[in-house]
């Protein structure tokens, strides 16, 4: 399928071009540029973690309405619109304007929220000029979102495998740092009110400590020398591409629809993936499955271990690296199984009914969504040559969307 194995080295995909005056790549030293795509990773997922997490702090200041349903499609279809919009014009935008903005836009966002609270809000029920205020953030971050991980998912395809292992991988560890915090918050913050309301603020602060982090990140990357080797690549084979057929622009539409039949399985196989995982998670865990022995710690401790495992999932590939893209593909397929599975863990035999069987069942969840993930994330844009990486790695983010939409559907309206 046009990919090498993974070893952990900066190792090329066969469809990569290498220019004859510099044959020898240049290392990341003390691994930074890895770091940075971790960090980029887990800090574009931060912001909507954090309104998802608050959301007893919002329900609780807006009880006539649905504030998670709400948030999650203003999200989801504010992202999808934005993110076709960028497949549709990704060769006339700069990846590196469009991520800055939207480090910008969550930055701006998040800071919004806990002044808001602080001078506006101040802890009062029914403030809804508040709620809108914060749907509307909701929306803006939806934006950024759709502008980061299109970008940035659409760079590291340009690079080799290990800095999308990294960048997905990350996007796992930010559900973990969550998972941990909202741990910490309930054990030492009472429930009630102003604890709700400590929790909330200190999700925001968080993520706009990571934020900033991120900003300073990825403007210092392009600078490194490994970054800018395969930024050159990517110049000459464009450049390659223009002698051999002119003018591109009539042919921009055309290209984008080849690169679409190019990656269309693996965007499937990923749309596959959360279509699955949202299905059951995290509604099915929070609402549906219920523990006498473990309480309210029971849906906490169950969203932790998928996280955790979905990070180990998406650390395993650099490890254990399944070459063989119809495999993979069908794998995401078989993870259908997981429906009448969960099912039995609600209406099975008796057995099945029980704490353990619902928990090794969610952390598998999260272990294969994370390796799947992954994996095909690293395979999809190796299928295209290196200047249509970019755009291949957008496309696999819109399948991965899609999925989440679709998912968050069929959550809401089907009862395992």
């Amino acid at each position: 399928m046009g990919a090498t194995t993974v070893n952990g080295g900066d190792t090329e995909s066969t469809s990569l071009l290498t220019p004859s005056s510099n044959p020898k790549i240049p290392k990341d030293s003390f691994h930074i540029a890895y770091i940075i795509y971790f960090t980029l990773g887990a800090g574009y997922l931060l912001p909507w973690n954090a309104f998802i997490t608050a959301v007893d702090y919002f329900t609780y200041l807006y009880p006539d309405v649905m504030v998670d349903r709400i948030f999650a499609i203003v999200y989801m279809i504010v992202g999808l619109i934005c993110l076709l919009f960028i497949v549709a014009f990704a060769n006339k935008t700069s990846a590196f304007v469009r991520i800055n903005v939207g480090l910008f836009l969550f930055v701006v966002a998040l800071v919004t929220v806990p002044l808001m609270d602080v001078f506006y809000v101040n802890g009062r029920v029914g403030m809804y000029g508040g709620f809108g205020v914060t749907v509307g953030l909701v929306g803006i971050c939806g934006i950024a979102d759709a502008l980061v991980q299109g970008g940035v998912i659409g760079a590291a395809g340009e690079l080799p495998d290990r800095y999308m292992q990294a960048t997905v991988a990350g996007t796992a560890a930010s559900g973990v740092l969550v998972s941990l915090l909202r741990i910490l918050t309930k054990a030492v913050y009472p429930q009630d009110a102003q604890g709700l309301r400590k929790s909330a603020n200190l999700y925001f602060i968080f993520s706009i400590v990571v934020m900033i982090l991120c900003v300073v990140f990825y403007n210092v990357a392009h600078r490194l020398p490994v970054i800018k080797y395969y930024n050159d690549l990517k110049t000459q084979a464009v450049n390659e591409e223009k002698e051999d057929k002119g003018d591109l622009t009539p042919e921009l539409w055309r290209s984008t629809l080849d690169i679409v039949g190019t990656v269309k399985w693996y965007g499937f196989g990923i749309l596959s993936i959360y279509v699955v995982t949202l299905s059951i998670f995290p509604g099915y865990i929070t609402e549906d499955v219920h523990s006498q022995l473990l309480t309210d710690w029971y849906p906490i401790l169950l969203i932790t271990g998928y996280n955790v495992f979905d990070l180990v999932g998406k650390s395993l590939t650099p490890l254990l690296f399944l070459d063989n893209a119809k495999v993979a593909i069908s794998a995401c397929f078989a993870r259908l199984l997981f429906l009448p599975l969960f099912y039995g863990c609600l209406h099975g035999p008796k057995f099945f009914r029980t704490e353990l069987p619902v928990t090794i069942l969610t952390c598998l969840l999260g272990l294969t969504n994370g390796y799947l993930t992954s994996l095909l994330m690293m395979l999809g844009p190796k299928t295209v040559q290196l200047q249509h990486a970019e755009i291949a790695g957008t496309l696999l983010v819109l399948f991965l969307v899609m999925g989440l939409a679709i998912g968050s559907v069929v959550s809401w309206f089907w009862i395992i």
